[in-house]
């Protein structure tokens, strides 16, 4: 289903989630007692985010015909140390030398409208529940 992410567990630490025809295989640090095979569903996370940004960037670039070969993303992260959460994300666009001085701004713009970013400034609810398998 288009709306549905199938969840299973494949031994260990590991866990696989199904969607949209693709597996997506998680697993757990060393440290967290995982074999580290794969990266952490909260490392998914993270990507999700950057590589949201990354979407926008390519977008508008490639509607203004602006080369990207010379041009990256960059996604920092900085942790608070009392509660361990992220308190802070910083995403630094490396241009292109040729990208006009015009569009700065723009990019940025375009780069705020990332739907991952969206939902995070809009958290949607999250229910959990369970049943028996059958």
């Amino acid at each position: 289903m288009e709306n549905e992410i199938r969840v299973t567990y494949p031994g260990g630490k590991r866990v696989d989630a199904e969607y949209k025809g693709f597996t997506i295989k998680t697993d757990q640090p060393l440290y967290a007692g995982g074999d580290a095979s794969a990266p952490a569903p909260f490392d998914l996370f993270l990507v999700s985010i950057a590589a949201c940004a990354g979407i926008y960037v390519v977008s508008f670039c490639q509607s203004r015909n602006i080369p990207l070969e010379q041009s990256s993303l960059t996604m920092r992260m900085t942790k608070d140390d009392k509660t361990r959460m992220i308190s802070k994300i910083e995403i630094e666009i490396e241009l292109p030398p040729e990208f006009p001085e015009k569009y700065r701004n723009a990019v940025i713009k375009a780069v705020d409208q990332c739907a991952v970013k969206a939902h995070l400034q809009t958290p949607p609810e999250i229910a959990v529940g369970t049943h028996w398998a059958r």
